[in-house]
């Protein structure tokens, strides 16, 4: 009876504490995440600042910002200057083409390593893993070569077709896999007389969504902000996004405002991306924070 007296006093001096002091730790966590959320938007608003001035307002005492009146006047320049709107459509072609390639290609071997057994599975995975470690440079020239002999130099299956699939998609969609989908699941539905594929179909690419919605996100950034790999084997006239930014950015003097004009084009597709795929990935973390 008296450590039952002693506990409810320790509560209610808690209590009172709390309410004594009603910014706690969880005001300045709020706080922090704050912070760093305008500093993480604060470059995308600087470049739509300075998009919507002409370049003199990127040296202006003190900088200026609030909107100016001439967005439409630098986004018409920007496609005047440079084929950006090739550059889109093509960084659309190869970024959309290597995404679903990946999520597809990469969910089919992870649902192989974790669930299907087979002589040298063990090994073929760290073999896969293993491709990681080689750098992109050390295998630029080889590919060159290959894209030249194929005669695809200057030609975007130069870019979509090295990476129709990745090492770390095959490793990340083979963990996810291993310990979301339940081997009876997999075997109540062979004995349903379900095929290999069909459970795949119907049982496995369902259950993967949230992590083929973060594998996703991840190759279509990582397609579309690709800039080495284009610039060796397109040309000029046939760039994608990141090339022809580049060349906005080339002359004796940089035109700022043009730069950041076609820079702020550049991040709307990845925001659109983002928010379609925003609710898969934030719907995997809250069932797997329900499971735990």
């Amino acid at each position: 009876m008296a450590t039952a007296t002693a506990v409810r006093r320790g509560l209610n001096r808690r209590t009172v504490r709390r309410g004594l002091n009603p910014l706690g730790a969880g005001f300045w966590t709020y706080a922090a995440l704050v912070a760093v959320l305008l500093g993480s938007l604060f470059p995308i608003y600087w470049s739509l600042i300075v998009a919507s001035h002409d370049n003199d307002a990127i040296a202006s005492v003190p900088p200026v910002l609030t909107p100016g009146g001439h967005l439409f006047e630098n986004i018409a320049r920007v496609f005047d200057t440079t084929a950006f709107g090739q550059a889109m459509l093509n960084s659309f072609l190869v970024s959309g083409s290597v995404t679903v390639s990946v999520v597809l290609f990469s969910t089919l071997a992870g649902f192989a390593f974790a669930k299907l057994r087979f002589r040298g599975r063990n090994v073929l995975l760290v073999v896969a893993i293993a491709t990681t470690t080689v750098p992109q440079q050390l295998g630029i020239i080889p590919l060159y070569i290959l894209m030249a002999e194929l005669g695809w130099t200057g030609r975007l299956e130069a870019v979509i077709v090295p990476g129709l699939v990745t090492a770390f998609g095959v490793f990340l969609m083979t963990q996810y896999l291993s310990s979301a989908i339940p081997d009876e699941l997999l075997e109540a539905g062979r004995i349903d007389g379900c095929s290999t594929l069909r459970l795949f179909w119907h049982v496995v690419l369902p259950a993967a969504r949230p992590a083929a919605a973060v594998l996703g996100l991840f190759t279509f950034m990582q397609a579309w902000n690709d800039f080495f790999w284009p610039l060796v084997v397109l040309t000029p006239e046939n760039p994608t996004v990141q090339v022809a930014l580049s060349s906005l950015a080339s002359g004796y003097t940089t035109d700022y405002a043009l730069v950041l004009t076609g820079t702020v084009l550049a991040i709307v597709p990845i925001v659109a991306v983002f928010a379609a795929l925003g609710r898969q990935i934030i719907g995997g973390i809250m069932s797997g924070a329900i499971k735990g």
